[in-house]
């Protein structure tokens, strides 16, 4: 079950969520279709509940919001960028275990 703390963004709520967040953002751009994707949603779940107010999470579906995905030169799925500030401060790409997000994100906590 997803975690009612992960934001679904569009184009209508990227700024507002992401950009102009006092939090660092992580945005993960995934897609239904992308089994490493699917693997690591739970994960993500999980830490948009233990990281609580200290970190938000996002996620993009690439497929459909594909002049997101353009605008950051998303090529591969997932990938993950790590937004403070309202800039990329940090990206990975590709499935990540907990203890390598968490190593991703801390240094921005």
């Amino acid at each position: 079950m997803a975690s009612d703390r992960i934001t679904q963004i569009t184009p209508d709520n990227f700024d507002s969520t992401v950009l102009k967040s006092d939090v660092p953002v992580l945005v993960d751009f995934w897609a239904t279709w992308c089994g490493p994707c699917r693997a690591i949603a739970p994960v993500l779940d999980q830490m948009a509940d233990d990281y609580g107010d200290r970190l938000r999470i996002a996620k993009v579906d690439v497929d459909n919001n594909q002049q997101i995905a353009s605008q950051f030169g998303i090529r591969n799925i997932p990938t993950l960028l790590l937004f403070s500030g309202g800039q990329v401060v940090d990206q990975r790409v590709g499935a990540l275990n907990r203890s390598g997000l968490d190593a991703f994100v801390e240094p921005q906590l």
